[in-house]
């Protein structure tokens, strides 16, 4: 049963448009069971299905840009007009979705995972760095799907519900939605099993590392309120990461300034732009453009101005949106997590040493603060600065409204305007409707 399980997984894998073939086929038509450490790791570099996918639904619902009435109309797909208005359900259409190919991936390293342990192999470093990577894998996918479809850890300390986990490759155990913390424990022992097993940095960036994991370690005590933890972690994966890229050194008149694969990236994932947030579309916010100033080059570098409007080139993997971990979002990670816990001189210096990269040469003046409050508000103004269209800012409005920010979002359509009320049920988006009906697990408060 154990051997059908990864016999499935490969035959669903040759449906996937654009995938690699992994395994060649036998005489018979069948297809190899994995066996040895290179198969394994064959699948584990199925970039499309693993790196090549996230929820470009965390950027179509948040708050960093604007449509105009007519590209609003003009969009053909109504599941993402119906995400832009924040409404209620049918948000995903059904068949082919986020939840599908989130649930996809995390069933291909379940059974990689599974497949492992059952094996004869070598227990040595190269069986380790498969496991890890597959662990790291798993653990990223349910992380994002929390964010999607779960409310924020710290409106109720995880006990609401979250997602199903899965622990079982077996198809005839029932789906349940695991709670909120059941489902952060889940992940952070796997990446805390997935770091101790991978090396420091991996061959290629859209491998999982060390540095990878200490990275979403990082995100996922950010996420559930441990400040400390979330410090430590983060300053773990900067002292494995190369040195921050000096903006100066890239020229904004270039349609991509950023070399995919930078120097900042440590574990790469890519999503190309839901239709509402492409490119030639989606107007960023003034507000937020306004933030930038005059001798801070990440105006030009990710933004084109068209008339009075601004709009995303992209950073990490132009033109996708990149959705990875970068070293500079672990700098503000730890800046944030600092000062949380009452070192705001440590959590500015940290700032700076982004910042400095970040402004013409020597325009930019160090922060001098005293306030906790004060630097805690900067360092949330810089992150939403620097991390614009990476597939965070959803769940920054989630975990800050649980802490009482009080901030309200809005879109103005046909002349209607319509609003998210901080913590509004809809923050957790309906699970696709087709998933619902096949499995029977609850749907999300309306």
């Amino acid at each position: 049963m154990k051997k059908l399980h990864v016999l499935l997984l490969l035959i669903s894998l040759i449906g996937l448009s654009g995938c690699k073939k992994i395994l060649e086929e036998k005489s018979d038509q069948k297809l190899a069971i994995p066996s040895t450490l290179a198969d394994f790791q064959a699948l584990m570099d199925n970039f499309t299905l693993l790196n090549g996918v996230d929820h470009t639904s965390l950027e179509v619902s948040a708050d960093d840009y604007s449509l105009s009435d007519a590209d609003f109309t003009a969009i053909s797909s109504e599941a993402y007009r119906r995400m832009y208005r924040w409404e209620k359900g049918y948000l995903f259409n059904p068949s082919f979705n986020e939840w599908q190919t989130a649930y996809r991936a995390v069933y291909h390293c379940g059974s990689v995972v599974e497949g492992l342990e059952q094996s004869e192999l070598n227990r040595d470093a190269a069986f380790n760095n498969v496991m890890g990577q597959a662990l790291v894998f798993r653990s990223k996918f349910l992380m994002q799907a929390m964010a999607v479809w779960g409310k924020s850890f710290l409106i109720s300390s995880g006990n609401d519900i979250g997602v199903p986990l899965r622990p079982s490759l077996n198809f005839n155990e029932p789906t349940v939605r695991a709670s909120l913390k059941e489902g952060y424990d889940k992940v952070i022992t796997d990446l805390k099993h997935g770091a101790s097993l991978l090396p420091a940095r991996s061959l290629h960036p859209y491998r999982p590392s060390k540095a990878a994991a200490f990275g979403l370690l990082a995100r996922a005590m950010l996420y559930t309120g441990n400040y400390r933890e979330g410090a430590l972690y983060a300053d773990s994966c900067i002292k494995m990461a190369d040195p921050l890229l000096d903006y100066n050194k890239l020229n904004s008149a270039d349609r991509y300034p950023f070399a995919l694969f930078n120097p900042e990236v440590i574990f790469d994932i890519y999503v190309a732009p839901g239709t509402p947030v492409a490119s030639s579309r989606a107007r960023i916010d003034p507000q937020l453009i306004g933030l930038y100033k005059t001798n801070d080059l990440r105006k030009g570098l990710f933004f084109t101005q068209t008339g009075s409007y601004y709009f995303f080139k992209g950073t990490y993997h132009q033109p996708s949106h990149f959705f990875g971990i970068a070293t500079d979002e672990m700098y503000l990670i730890l800046s944030e997590c600092l000062i949380r816990t009452g070192q705001v001189q440590a959590g500015l210096a940290a700032l700076d040493k982004l910042l400095v990269n970040r402004f013409r040469t020597g325009t930019y003046i160090p922060v001098v603060l005293n306030d906790a409050k004060a630097a805690l508000d900067l360092v949330l103004q810089e992150r939403r600065k620097e991390l614009v269209m990476r597939g965070l800012r959803w769940m920054d409005l989630k975990r800050l409204n649980a802490e009482g920010a009080g901030i309200e979002i809005s879109r103005t359509i046909n002349g209607e305007r319509v609003v998210l009320a901080p913590n509004d049920p809809r923050y957790a988006l309906p699970i696709p409707e087709d998933i619902i009906e096949l499995t029977g697990i609850p749907q999300n408060e309306r």
